[in-house]
């Protein structure tokens, strides 16, 4: 997948939502991503993100409110090596990740707030698939989602 992030948002300005007011860390191996929307709500527990990476996710990205914890690592190398054998495109956690040199290696975007070595807490905690908000954004399950160096911005429909 190539795109700029920048190029779709000149050409579907009617469309797109920007993501604003956070300074992103790009730890994947890929730089460029994007996908179906399909999210995950926690705060320092990363249960639901193991459980949902472990599902086919082709095609997909799982956007993740973490309520901008840095505190806790919500995805590091194991976690993110299952998504990679699952096909998912890319994850984006408005909170933090660990691991990030072997995430570097591996072919799916990870895109945090930032890293911190503390694995996450397990309290079996979380909620799959409803509206998360940050950044000046609704993330919506079943709409799109597109991540580069330039941001991160969101359309009703696949713009790609």
């Amino acid at each position: 997948m190539s795109f700029v992030t920048c190029d779709l948002c000149d050409d579907n300005a009617d469309i797109v939502s920007v993501v604003t007011g956070f300074n992103w860390f790009s730890y994947g191996g890929r730089s460029a991503f994007g996908g179906e929307i399909v999210t995950v709500k926690c705060f320092e527990d990363n249960s639901r993100v193991k459980e949902h990476l472990g599902t086919e996710g082709k095609g997909k990205v799982l956007v993740v409110d973490g309520g901008g914890s840095l505190r806790n690592a919500l995805i590091g190398d194991m976690i993110a090596e299952n998504a990679v054998k699952n096909g998912w495109e890319g994850v984006i956690i408005y909170g933090a990740c660990r691991d990030v040199d072997a995430l570097a290696q591996l072919d799916i975007g990870v895109v945090t707030l930032g890293c911190v070595p503390i694995k996450s807490v397990r309290r079996d905690e979380g909620q799959l698939n409803i509206d998360i908000e940050f950044g000046g954004v609704v993330f919506r399950p079943g709409e799109y989602v597109y991540a580069d160096n330039n941001g991160i911005i969101t359309a009703p429909k696949a713009l790609l």
